[in-house]
């Protein structure tokens, strides 16, 4: 029980310290804002964030390695006879599935919006963006060659999985660009996995 209390606690404070972030940056610009005003607005000590977060360019992909995961775990369990489609479609799913029900800010609609302003406008942030999604990326084309040698080569798998990312990606930055409510933002994200089927349906 001590524990889990600790670790809630400490995950508690690290929510505290992104949301925090994201309203400071959204208010005050992303390169106004110190660390140490992210701190004390939290009412924590620049220590405790530096406990958290390596550098407050991360602060902002506070849920990224919990979130690469997810496919991961989804690609490890593969089901008999679940064709390579069906497998990273169901991964891709179970990502998606997860941003929408938790993370930093799901609640507070004017936070995500601040979020979302963020990373298309912040080089750095960028950036740092595009450098996890590629880690991400060769993560899973990697798990996905492993869990499938039977249907796909490295290179195979590296295709597959950059299809699938790539059209994704494309559609929430468009849908983004456009405007579009949260649920057409969901329903664009799901034509762009639709449209990338029809070419990883020939593995």
């Amino acid at each position: 029980m001590d524990e889990t209390r600790r670790e809630r606690k400490k995950r508690q404070t690290k929510e505290l310290l992104a949301e925090t972030a994201i309203r400071l940056f959204g208010e005050q610009g992303y390169e106004q804002t110190t660390v140490a005003q992210i701190a004390s607005a939290a009412d924590v000590a620049t220590k405790t964030f530096f406990n958290h977060f390596p550098s407050k360019e991360d602060v902002l992909f506070a849920d990224t390695l919990r979130r690469g995961r997810v496919p991961l775990d989804v690609i490890a369990d593969r089901q008999p006879g679940e064709t390579v489609a069906d497998l990273l479609i169901r991964a891709y799913e179970a990502m998606l599935a997860d941003f929408r029900v938790q993370g930093v800010g799901r609640d507070d609609p004017a936070l995500v919006e601040t979020y979302t302003h963020l990373l298309m406008t912040v080089p750095a942030l960028q950036a740092k963006a595009l450098h996890l999604m590629f880690d991400v990326q060769r993560e899973v084309a990697t798990a996905l060659a492993h869990a499938c040698p039977d249907e796909l080569d490295p290179i195979s798998a590296a295709a597959a999985v950059g299809a699938l990312m790539g059209a994704t990606q494309g559609v929430g930055l468009a849908s983004l660009e456009l405007g579009q409510s949260e649920e057409e933002f969901w329903v664009s994200m799901r034509r762009g996995i639709d449209v990338a089927v029809q070419g990883l349906r020939s593995l």
